[in-house]
């Protein structure tokens, strides 16, 4: 069981000790340091909440709204909902902040609070560190009864953000009706079974099935949309002969498709292939973290534009998509950004813009994916014990690669002559993540498999 406090938000497992785990106390806690934190910004007192569809999310849900209120905070609740679609509300609304509950890709014994500052972007480093001092000090001063929050429902705040990724520039409503695509969806039993087929439909796509489309929270498989969990989806999309696959995660932020004929687009390609059709019609810059495949950089380069890397985690990604005036960006787990929309992670956007893409060149999604350059990615993760020295393991592996280009700014990466390496600790869970990168999938494994051996060395 676990409780993590990062950039990311306050996470931890439903079950278990105060303290040791995402407990009531902790969740009142958290939720009252943040509030408290938002009540000194001036004098907004609304704040934007919403869920995915856990198990625990509305448990969590009714302490967060209780703690916010006693603050004297105005509560505008979206029930259930996506991660993007809080993060335009609080925009739409002209909130304080917002609440996001929800573990993104994690399993249904784990919940969180994202939380989001006025612009609807999640908070930085630095109020993070703010918020969890507040909370260690348990410094809250809750309001009189005269003073308490008011509470309200916004059923509304999914159509206006499908309004607007329906109504953005680069997408092509009549360009998608045309083609007439029939799409399997793989809704993991939580948000997206209500807000994609709601997009689908307001874009032109008439024959849309939808798997685990259930909102229970039980998750049918490992909710992360990877390979080795999308094997369903392939199967069902070759069954029906369909021409597109989506796979989303719970919150509806990461995404990743699978072609006519069952195999997988690839999850570092989403990105890429959004990015291509961006650059077609937009030219810029662009930035992805550095775990992310060099695709990405291929493509900026082909279409005249400066690709930049940045530490992992959205806000980082954001901070510096910001400072190159980035057009397009986002992270190769899937999550694509759009700026001029808003700067997070939004499946339905890439879903549209992917949809319009795919639509104009007027090829199947497998003759889409075999444009692109081809680089394989070896993704594994060694979990860690309580009391380990990081700093132990990094210096034991850049003593031993100090021979190469290494780059600190985001845990280890290590440079080879056409390949590179990846380590650093996770954000969302007490592991740390090997990704390689190779023109040859052997070798991407081979890499990684070494770098494994090398941290169980210095542990």
């Amino acid at each position: 069981m676990a409780l993590i406090k990062s950039i990311s938000g306050i996470r931890g497992t439903i079950g278990g000790r105060t303290g040791d785990t995402l407990s009531p106390l902790d969740v009142v806690k958290f939720t009252a340091a943040f509030g408290t934190w938002l009540s000194q910004q001036g004098d907004n007192r609304k704040v934007i909440i919403g869920r995915d569809g856990r198990i625990s999310g509305e448990m969590v849900q009714r302490l967060v709204v209780s703690t916010l209120n006693a603050l004297g905070l105005d509560v505008v609740d979206l029930g259930l909902s996506t991660t993007p679609t809080v993060e335009m509300a609080v925009v739409f609304e002209k909130a304080a902040g917002g609440i996001i509950l929800t573990a993104s890709h994690n399993p249904k014994e784990w919940n969180a609070l994202k939380l989001l500052n006025s612009k609807g972007e999640f908070i930085n480093g630095e109020i993070g560190a703010k918020v969890l001092e507040i909370a260690a000090n348990e410094d809250f001063v809750f309001a009189g009864v005269d003073q308490l929050g008011a509470y309200s429902t916004n059923e509304n705040a999914l159509q206006q953000h499908i309004d607007a990724v329906v109504n953005y520039p680069l997408v092509d409503v009549a360009a998608i009706k045309k083609a007439k695509f029939n799409i399997v969806l793989d809704a993991i039993n939580s948000t997206g079974a209500i807000a994609v087929p709601q997009l689908l439909k307001a874009l032109g796509v008439k024959d849309i099935s939808v798997l685990n489309g259930e909102v229970n929270g039980k998750f049918a498989h490992n909710p992360e949309p990877l390979p080795e969990n999308l094997s369903g989806l392939c199967n069902e999309v070759k069954k029906q002969n369909a021409d597109l696959g989506i796979a989303v995660d719970p919150d509806v932020d990461r995404l990743c498709f699978v072609c006519e004929d069952g195999t997988l687009f690839g999850e570092e390609y989403t990105l890429v292939a959004v990015a291509d059709y961006v650059l077609r019609n937009r030219k810029g810059n662009t930035v992805s973290n550095m775990s992310s495949t060099r695709a990405l950089k291929d493509v900026t380069v082909k279409h005249g534009g400066e690709y930049t890397p940045s530490a992992v985690g959205e806000v980082n990604v954001v901070n510096k998509m910001k400072a190159t005036n980035a057009v397009i960006g986002g992270e190769g787990n899937g999550g694509i950004i759009v700026p001029d929309l808003h700067y997070g992670r939004d499946a339905l956007i890439g879903i549209a813009l992917f949809l319009t893409h795919l639509a104009k060149e007027k090829k199947s999604a497998r003759q889409l994916r075999n444009t692109y350059p081809d680089y394989f990615m070896s993704k594994n993760k060694i979990e860690l014990t309580p009391g380990f020295d990081l700093k132990k393991i990094f210096d034991h592996i850049k003593k031993k690669y100090k021979k190469n280009e290494i780059n600190t700014e985001d845990g280890l990466k290590i440079e080879f002559e056409n390949d590179w390496v990846h380590l650093r600790t996770s954000n969302t869970e007490p592991i740390i993540r090997i990704y390689a990168e190779s023109n040859f999938e052997t070798t991407a494994s081979n890499i990684a498999q070494k770098l494994m051996q090398d941290i169980k060395e210095a542990m």
